[in-house]
């Protein structure tokens, strides 16, 4: 059975002629899929629109939609078209987002996310099986007998979910097809997996039917890319709310959470959080060293349950980079 690899490009300072060049190339190379972020700079549907109409076999993903900007409705005939335009390629990567945004920037009320979320996959499915709304089982809304007025390509788009809680992962397993994990440290997805198990059961589903499509950081650099790696964990410690610091203490790695969130803070000792970064989480969290190690370790990993690693493409940086990092990650590589 082939390997399967995406590729996602990070949402800030998007240079969208150059992320079109590297989903040709991943295409030509054979990866599995290319995934587009969204977040407050490029609308995600028509980047990959575009890059639907310039490749041939690749699958193209939303990495991640949130699922309260768009209306459930407006959600599906998003799939529903970017679908038909790709010949069936699309995988519709989902999650809640957070209240910042969401309120801050989509001036939308951040309400029952695990719900919404519920609601906007039972939506988007029932519509692309040309039923009717009142069909979906949606609990927010009391929605009218109202189906596509379109035929979809396919009645069953896959649907992905980024998720890091329990009763999140375990809806996974209860309505979705694929799991999206965020630093999550690949020998705990073990855990992930019984609570998709747990959902499952609910559904009457095969567990092992549904994709782990962890977000994955690999950084073939040798030295300097442990260097980066420790850069990026202190970062999403100490940079990005609570979310992260709460995961990665309750795996083990509360000690180093703590020390690392506190340098970050202040300002004066923000440059040294990154050497308060351990080993064991660069280790757990990233792959990082000489390329032949990264290729071999990503391999290695797989033997976890991670059935589609989307790898990270590099960010700012000249082309010849990015084009080396595709090469060497290669699924042929």
């Amino acid at each position: 059975m082939t390997e399967r690899t995406g590729l996602l490009p990070f949402w800030k300072d998007y240079d969208r002629k150059l992320y079109l060049k590297a989903a040709i190339l991943a295409d030509e190379l054979g990866y599995d899929s290319f995934w587009i972020p969204e977040a407050w700079g490029y609308e995600i549907f028509s980047l990959l629109t575009e890059i639907a109409v310039h490749t041939k076999q690749i699958k193209i993903g939303t990495g991640i939609v949130n699922c309260f900007s768009r209306s459930p409705g407006l959600m599906a005939m998003n799939a529903a078209t970017v679908d038909e335009i790709s010949e069936g390629r699309l995988i519709l990567g989902m999650g809640t987002s957070g209240k910042q945004v969401i309120e801050g920037f989509h001036a939308r009320q951040f309400h029952k996310p695990l719900t919404q979320l519920r609601d906007v996959i039972r939506v988007t499915k029932t519509l692309l099986a040309g039923k009717r709304l009142t069909e979906s089982g949606a609990k927010l809304h009391d929605y009218r007998p109202f189906d596509l007025a379109m035929k979809p390509l396919r009645a069953d788009v896959p649907i992905y979910v980024a998720a890091l809680k329990q009763k999140s992962i375990t809806s996974i397993g209860e309505l979705a097809d694929g799991w999206i994990p965020t630093f999550w440290p690949y020998a705990k997805l073990d855990q992930g997996h019984a609570w998709i198990a747990d959902g499952a059961a609910k559904s009457g589903r095969d567990p092992s039917e549904i994709t782990t499509a962890p977000f994955t950081t690999v950084i073939p650099l040798g030295e300097a890319g442990v260097r980066e790696a420790r850069q990026i964990i202190s970062f999403y410690i100490g940079g990005m709310g609570d979310y992260y610091k709460e995961l990665l203490s309750g795996f083990g790695y509360a000690d180093e959470c703590k020390k690392v969130d506190e340098l970050y803070r202040d300002k004066k000792t923000r440059s040294q959080a990154a050497d308060a970064v351990s080993d064991e989480m660069i280790e757990a969290l990233t792959i990082a060293g000489d390329p032949q190690h990264c290729v071999s370790e990503l391999k290695r990993r797989r033997e976890y349950g991670i059935d589609l690693p989307i790898l990270n493409l590099p960010s700012n940086l000249p082309w010849e980079m990015v084009e080396m990092f595709i090469r060497t990650m290669a699924p042929s590589a």
